[in-house]
C-alpha cells in the first residue's frame, strides 16, 4: 500500500495547522526521534494511510502536510515488536537500507540486553549506522515498566558505544521517570563513565508528567553529553523545564513518527502521573464546544513546543536551533 497522507491529516487538522503552526515552523527540521519499520518484524496497528513497510520515502510523503516545503533530516530508529524480539536485526537492517545515502539522515541499531557487545559493534559498522536504540519491552525483568536502565541498556554495550562515539536514544521507564533516583544514578553513571557517547533522553526525558522533570533535571543538568528529544510529549511545561534548567542547546524536536504521532488525541499530566487519550476515548463529548475534534498528536506536540519556546523567550535563531541546528551540530549535517 502506498503512503497516503490524506487518510490521517484531515480537514480539521489542516485548519489547526494553519492557525497554530504554519507561521511558527522553521524552514528546516531535523527529526530527532522518528521510526521506520518492516512488516515481517512489526505487526502493531498503524494509522490509516500508513504502509505496512515504512521507508524513508514514506516518511517524507506522510510528513509533507505537517512540514510543507521544509527541508527534512532525521535520526531514524527501528520500530520494535515485543512479539518478535528475534527480529531486532531485521528492523535494523531495514532502517539502514532505507536511510543509506539520504542527506542528513542517520540510523540507529536496535539492541536487546542479551546481545553480545562485539556482535553489536560489528553489525552497527556493517550497516553504516550511527548508534543505538533500546526498549524496555526487551528487559528480562517483569513488568518491564519498572526496569532499571541496565536491564534493557547494559553497561558493556554502553562501553562499546563510548569507544565508537555513538548516539544512544533512551526511553527510560519507572513510574516517576527522571524523578526516580535509580534513573538519575544510571544516567549520571553512564554519562560520566562513557564521555564519548551521546545519550539522548526521549520524550523530553519521559516528562509526560512535567513535575518529574522539574524534580529530576537539576540532578543531571551538568552532564555535557546528555541531550533531549521532545517526541510525543504534549506538555509545554515538560519542555520548559529542559530549556530553563539545561539550556536550549541540548534540546531537539522529534515527532515519534508512526502511531504515536499520527493518531488523533492528546497526552496530559494528572496527579503524579499522566494519561493518553485517543479519538475513541469517552471524553470528547465533555468539551465545552462539542463540535471540536481531536487533532493529530504530532500537531498537539508541535504546539506545545511553540508555547514552551515563547514562554522561555527563545529567539527565532534559538527556535531554529531546536528544530535543526542542534541536531545538525551533534550529528553532522551534510
Amino acid at each position: 500500500m502506498a503512503a497516503d497522507p490524506t487518510a490521517t491529516f484531515l480537514e480539521h487538522d489542516q485548519e489547526f495547522h494553519e492557525r497554530e503552526l504554519a507561521s511558527f515552523l522553521p524552514d528546516k527540521f531535523w527529526d530527532m526521534h522518528t521510526h521506520l519499520w518492516a512488516k515481517e518484524a512489526y505487526n502493531a496497528p498503524l494509522p490509516p494511510g500508513f504502509p505496512a513497510d515504512a521507508t524513508y520515502e514514506d516518511y517524507i510523503t506522510l510528513m509533507q502536510p505537517i512540514f510543507p516545503g521544509r527541508q527534512l533530516g532525521g535520526w531514524f530508529l527501528p520500530k520494535p515488536t515485543v512479539h518478535a524480539p528475534e527480529q531486532t536485526l531485521t528492523v535494523s537492517e531495514w532502517t539502514a537500507d532505507s536511510v543509506r545515502g539520504k542527506p542528513n539522515c542517520k540510523g540507529a541499531f536496535l539492541i536487546k540486553p542479551q546481545d553480545d557487545p562485539e556482535w553489536v559493534r560489528e553489525n552497527v559498522k556493517r550497516l553504516g549506522l550511527s548508534g543505538l536504540k533500546c526498549y524496555h519491552v526487551h528487559a528480562i525483568k517483569k513488568p518491564t515498566l519498572n526496569a532499571e536502565i541496565p536491564e534493557y541498556l547494559p553497561e558493556e554495550i554502553m562501553r562499546v558505544a563510548n569507544e565508537e562515539g555513538w548516539y544512544v536514544t533512551l526511553h527510560m521507564v519507572k513510574d516517576r521517570a527522571l524523578a526516580d533516583p535509580g534513573n538519575q544514578h544510571w544516567i549520571r553513571h553512564y554519562c560520566e563513565s562513557f564521555p564519548d557517547m551521546k545519550l539522548i533522553l526521549a520524550h523530553s526525558s519521559r516528562g509526560f508528567q512535567p513535575a518529574h522533570n522539574w524534580e529530576g533535571l537539576p540532578k543531571i543538568a551538568d552532564l555535557p553529553n546528555v541531550y533531549f528529544d521532545s517526541s510525543a510529549n504534549c506538555s509545554p511545561v515538560a519542555h520548559e523545564a529542559i530549556l530553563k534548567i539545561c539550556g536550549h542547546e541540548h534540546f531537539m524536536v522529534g515527532t515519534d513518527f508512526g502511531a504515536a504521532s499520527h493518531t488523533h488525541g492528546h497526552h496530559a499530566p494528572v496527579g503524579d502521573s499522566f494519561y493518553f487519550i485517543y479519538e475513541k476515548s469517552p471524553v470528547w463529548d465533555t468539551l465545552t464546544n462539542p463540535d471540536d475534534k481531536p487533532v493529530l498528536i504530532v500537531l498537539e506536540h508541535l504546539r506545545s513546543i511553540k508555547w514552551a519556546a515563547w514562554s522561555q523567550g527563545l529567539s527565532d535563531t534559538q527556535i531554529e536551533d531546536i528544530f535543526w541546528n542542534n541536531a545538525a551540530r551533534l550529528m553532522g549535517a551534510a
